[in-house]
Parts: C-alpha cells; structure tokens; sequence
C-alpha cells in the first residue's frame, strides 16, 4: 500500500447483483480495483460487457480460476483488500463453499490486509437456530468464517440484512418483486421491526470499511435507524405515495410456516428464511454497538430512506 494510499481491492463475483455496486463504489471511493475475470464465463455476454465497462471506468480486469490455484494466488497478490461477492441465494446460484478455495489463495499469497467474504445479509453467528432447509446459506458462512479465522486472514464481516428491491419494493410480499395494487398479506400482525438497506448503500458502507481500523476482524451491521421499519409502516409509506389504502390479510405464524409444505427446496428455504425475518424480527431485535453500525460510523453517507425508495415503483 502507498503511503497515505488506499488500498487496492479485487471484487471476486464482480459481476453479481452486490458485486457490480462493489466495484462502482470502489471506483468512485477513489481504489486501484482488480475485477476477477474468470474463464468459466464462457458466453454470457452481460457479464462480459458489464467486465468491459468496468475496464472503462478505470478497473482492472485479473484473470483467475476457481480450479486453478496459483491463477487465484496471483490475483490475490496485486491487492491489499480481498471482497467477495459470491452467491448465497438459492433461486440465483449457490456456491458460497467455492470460497474455501479464495482463503486457501490469500492464505498462501500472504499479503492481504482485509478479507471481507461473502455475507451481506443476516448475521450467521446469530441464526443458530434457524430452520432446515434455509439454515444451510448460515452454517455455510459460518464454515467460512472458521477458516478465515483458523488462518489469521484479517477480516470485515458485513451484515447488510434486508435488500431493498427484494423486500421494499414487493411491500414484502414473495414471489413478486413489484408493489401489490389491492391487497396485500401481513406477516402476523405486521408489527415486526426489519431492517432494509438500499444496495448502492450496501457498497458504499462496505468500501468504507476497508481501510478503517475500527473495523478490523469487526462484524459490521449496516442499520441505519430511519430503515428499521415494520411491515405495516413501509405498507403506510406506499399507501401515502399512491393515495389509497390496501386491503391487508394477516397471516398467522402457523398458517404461514405450513405453506413450506407446498413448496420445492428454493421456495421452503425462502420461507424460512421470510420467517425468522417477518415474525421473529432477527435482523433487528437485538443491539448493536455504535462502533459496529455503519451509518454511526460513516454519518456522512446521505442512505436512501425507503420512501424515497418506493418512488421509483409509483
């Protein structure tokens, strides 16, 4: 690293729904950034032309391989910061285990100050007790967070919780990722405190964090008060956007648990998952500490309220 430089950081996953704001927010925060470009890409030419219009914002692209060690230790030795942005969710592509081979690479390449691997959701040390078949996305991250941690590697976990497209602009409601016109399903009585996070907002915190030592081997939870809303009040911010009231059916926590039956492996780990965010209010029934909360730790980042984000949707 320059002296009073910053970091230079290589987004694995670069192309992915977090990776690609990953790599815009590391541009824009002023980083020498490294894009993995893996071969196995093959085809897929969005990937290919979202690589290329990185390029010409200023990235570099690294070629690296998940089946070819060095390839991966090379990659890893032109950095200081590692950020994966692997998938963890079932209904996209699901290979968070790939990045036992990533800490195998920065552990033997030995130079990266700050790992931070692929969480952005909810925080795995805290779902324990979460149900079958959706606890397989944490105990996998915990598995992770093990080796990470057996090896030294210094780390940043970052706990984003709830996306804004997938929960905010559907009013919550699965299977659709637009706001329901008439009705619209109550999980309980819609009480339940969520915590919802823009993702442009999730990439800029995260690169905040890269080279600040309050963070070092930290989890960061990204919770800034004004979006930690029940359902019933992000239900409200619409009903005033739009000018009319929807007609809401509270579902109780036994109907809704028994609905999993109905469904394949994707949906039951949706379910659960739905569960212990909408009834038990896991991303934000406990306390975080000032110096472990993003937007305390970076009030200058102006974060989109969800008002202001269900415009969009009007």
């Amino acid at each position: 690293m320059t002296i009073m430089g910053k970091s230079k950081v290589l987004v694995v996953g670069g192309t992915g729904y977090i990776g690609r704001r990953i790599v815009k927010a590391s541009l824009e925060q002023g980083h020498e950034t490294y894009v993995l470009q893996r071969p196995d890409i093959g085809l897929e030419i969005e990937k290919v032309q979202m690589l290329l219009s990185f390029k010409k914002q200023g990235a570099h692209l690294v070629e690296g391989s998940f089946s070819n060690h060095q390839s991966l230790v090379d990659a890893v030795k032109l950095v200081d910061v590692v950020i994966c942005t692997m998938s963890g969710v079932h209904f996209r592509s699901h290979n968070l285990m790939m990045q036992l081979k990533l800490v195998e690479a920065i552990k033997d390449a030995g130079n990266v100050k700050r790992f931070l691997p692929s969480e952005f959701g909810l925080d795995p040390a805290l779902m324990g007790h979460a149900l079958e078949p959706g606890r397989v996305t944490f105990d996998e991250k915990m598995t992770i967070r093990k080796t990470i941690e057996d090896a030294n590697i210094p780390f940043t976990y970052i706990s984003a919780n709830c996306f804004a497209s997938y929960f905010v602009g559907n009013l919550s409601q699965m299977g659709t990722l637009f706001p329901p016109q008439d009705k619209v399903v109550l999980y309980g009585d819609g009480n339940v405190k969520v915590t919802y996070m823009d993702e442009d907002d999730v990439a800029t915190y995260t690169i905040k964090t890269i080279d600040d030592p309050r963070t070092l081997n930290k989890t960061i939870y990204l919770r800034p008060p004004e979006n930690i809303l029940t359902q019933r009040e992000l239900i409200e911010k619409w009903e005033k956007l739009i000018g009319k009231q929807l007609d809401k059916s509270p579902l109780s926590e036994q109907d809704f648990l028994s609905s999993m039956k109905g469904f394949d492996i994707v949906g039951q780990v949706g379910v659960g998952h739905f569960y212990h965010i909408f009834y038990e209010g896991c991303s934000a029934n406990f306390e975080v500490g000032g110096e472990q909360e993003a937007s305390k730790l970076y009030p200058e980042v102006q974060y989109t309220r969800m008002d202001e984000f269900l415009k969009l949707y009007v």
